[in-house]
């Protein structure tokens, strides 16, 4: 059974928005850091490529927001990269997992997550450094994370501290 965690309403359509926003800076940050960023008409292409029809002026406020600059490559060509000073902007840019999680499914020892396309790795990534200490690690796909708990039969449990977690709630289960 999915479960959503919000109905039809205008604050799910300003929800589904942000997450469109939040799941197409995820990408971006992805694309910059794999190196296939040369200019700005590149990542206009790369996210016309992963569903995210873009202008040239949101693909370079896009880079703006995630503190991306452009470099010089080990090859000596022009790259846009992200620096380490650059983490307070990514993490200012990012969506909280409220935004990511859409639904969440159980299954003996594992959970399985439904975000917007292009959510998930920033969601397993945001999960494996969360602190949580009922969870093994992740798997993420492009709108699906696969997370694993410590306990044999801990899906179900885990289910609901991930629902707690996209809510900003911490639960017993966790450090």
């Amino acid at each position: 059974m999915r479960r959503s965690l919000f109905q039809s309403s205008p604050l799910h359509s300003r929800r589904l928005a942000m997450s469109s926003v939040s799941a197409r800076r995820a990408k971006v940050i992805s694309l910059v850091k794999e190196g296939l960023i040369h200019s700005q008409s590149d990542l206009v292409r790369e996210l016309k490529k992963s569903g995210f029809p873009v202008t040239q002026a949101t693909a370079s406020r896009d880079l703006e927001e995630i503190g991306a600059v452009r470099g010089r490559s080990a090859a000596g060509d022009s790259v846009y990269s992200i620096s380490q000073s650059s983490e307070a902007s990514i993490s200012r840019s990012m969506p909280l997992p409220a935004e990511l999680i859409l639904s969440v499914e159980s299954s003996g020892n594992l959970a399985v997550v439904h975000t917007p396309p292009g959510g998930a790795q920033l969601l397993a990534s945001s999960l494996d450094h969360s602190g949580l200490s009922s969870i093994i690690g992740t798997i993420a796909g492009d709108d699906t994370v696969l997370v694993v708990s410590r306990k044999a039969s801990g899906g179900a449990q885990l289910a609901k501290e991930l629902l707690a977690y996209g809510q900003g709630k911490r639960s017993r289960g966790s450090k």
